[in-house]
């Protein structure tokens, strides 16, 4: 599972501990799905996904096993 979460933050301006607060995670957990390291719930996923007004699918993907 691949992420763009990183960008969307940087493009977003909120800090790390502002979103983190706002989904209902730690920092440490936010930092995880932010670097690629772990995977949300669905139900954290849709959170974050509505905070910054994208499909959960703009976040998330997985990689053309093609490629």
């Amino acid at each position: 599972m691949k992420t763009n979460l990183k960008n969307i933050i940087e493009k977003d301006g909120r800090s790390q501990k502002f979103i983190a607060a706002k989904v209902g995670i730690s920092e440490t957990a936010f930092s995880s799905l932010k670097n690629g390291k772990s995977i949300p719930s669905l139900p954290v996923a849709y959170k974050i996904a509505k905070l910054f007004g994208v499909a959960i699918e703009d976040i998330w993907y997985m990689e053309d096993p093609e490629k």
